[in-house]
């Protein structure tokens, strides 16, 4: 997706929020309607019934499908990283972007049991983001360029797109994104993330409450984001921006993707209405996130691994919502008799 020089890196990107094309709802009304015809009684499929619908509703298609869909992994480094909030040392960030390719992670297993494409996206991992606490993650120039980076990954006629991550430190970094946005005490964002002990959770709690307090009172969201955020979160906002741009539904992992839909609905509440929320995750805090935006996760399955893990598992859904609605007889077609009606002989066609 190009953009025009017009000033400020950001111009062109907050002038997309304009732009945003809304929900079809003639697509809508037609997916209602085959619905009803469908043989089964009205409502028995629950969440399958509206997950069609929601899919059709934003690809803008009576018959939506899944086809081409793609678990699209964004690898990032943090100079944060360096101050003891991780479980795990920053090298690890390498080292699992390695796994992925040699297919070893727990990303690569599900989505080759559901066939989905996976993709993954270095975000320069030799050189940090600049450690928050001190400095700002990335300028403008930068941000921006990531944002725009992170449109690209629906390109080639994606028409599902899931959001992971991986990044050392990114669990702070998105519990300073929330603490920036919503307030309260950093306390009430941070968790263990991968598994700190008390001393490390201390460490993390302090981290971002230094790295909030050190960027003031700033309520803008991209300033937010370039101020606090990682090259992941940046570029999972230009998913998200570019989905609802080119109408390819969004599926929003766990913790850390949140933080890049968070950015995305302080900009413009239903600019997240094209995505869904996989599950809630074990970190403490992301229930509370889910709340401020609004948005009920299809999935509480205790994960907390990331990698857009519990985005596979909810596109796994999402498919079988799809090619159940597609794929169904009416009661014409199979000459099964509707509520109160008499059966009547199969359609021939």
């Amino acid at each position: 997706m190009a953009f025009s020089a017009s000033g400020l890196p950001f111009d062109d990107i907050r002038n997309l929020f304009d732009e945003m094309p809304g929900p079809d709802e003639h697509a809508a009304e037609d997916i209602r309607e085959r619905e009803a015809q469908l043989t089964k009684p009205a409502g028995s499929l629950g969440q399958l019934e509206s997950l069609a619908e929601w899919m059709g509703t934003w690809q803008g298609r009576s018959r939506p499908t899944v086809t081409r869909p793609l678990i699209a992994v964004f690898a990032a480094s943090h100079g944060i990283a360096a101050r003891g909030v991780s479980a795990f040392p920053p090298e690890v960030t390498h080292q699992m972007v390695q796994n992925f390719a040699s297919g070893g992670a727990a990303v690569n297993q599900l989505c080759t049991t559901y066939e989905l494409g996976l993709k993954v996206f270095e975000l320069a991992l030799d050189y940090p983001t600049g450690d928050i606490v001190e400095t700002d993650a990335m300028d403008e120039k930068g941000c921006a360029a990531t944002i725009a980076y992170g449109m690209e990954a629906i390109s080639g006629g994606i028409d599902l797109v899931g959001l992971g991550e991986m990044g050392i430190g990114n669990t702070a970094v998105a519990a300073a994104i929330f603490h920036a946005l919503y307030g309260g005490e950093a306390a009430d964002w941070v968790g263990r993330g991968t598994g700190v002990d008390d001393a490390g959770l201390t460490r993390k709690a302090e981290a971002v409450a230094a790295a909030v307090g050190r960027i003031g009172s700033t309520r803008d969201p991209l300033e937010i984001l370039r101020r606090l955020g990682g090259r992941e979160i940046a570029a999972m906002v230009g998913t998200i921006i570019a989905g609802r741009m080119e109408r390819v539904p969004v599926i929003v992992d766990g913790f850390v993707t949140t933080a890049a839909a968070a950015i995305v609905h302080a900009m413009r509440p239903d600019a997240i209405d094209h995505c869904l929320f996989a599950h809630c995750s074990a970190e403490a805090a992301h229930g509370a996130v889910l709340q401020r935006l609004g948005r009920k996760p299809l999935l509480d399955l205790g994960l907390r691994l990331g990698e857009g893990t519990g985005a596979a598992i909810a596109a796994s859904i999402v498919r079988a919502a799809v090619a159940t609605h597609a794929g169904m007889a009416t009661f014409g077609d199979a000459g099964v008799a509707e509520k109160g009606s008499e059966p009547r002989p199969p359609t021939t066609h």
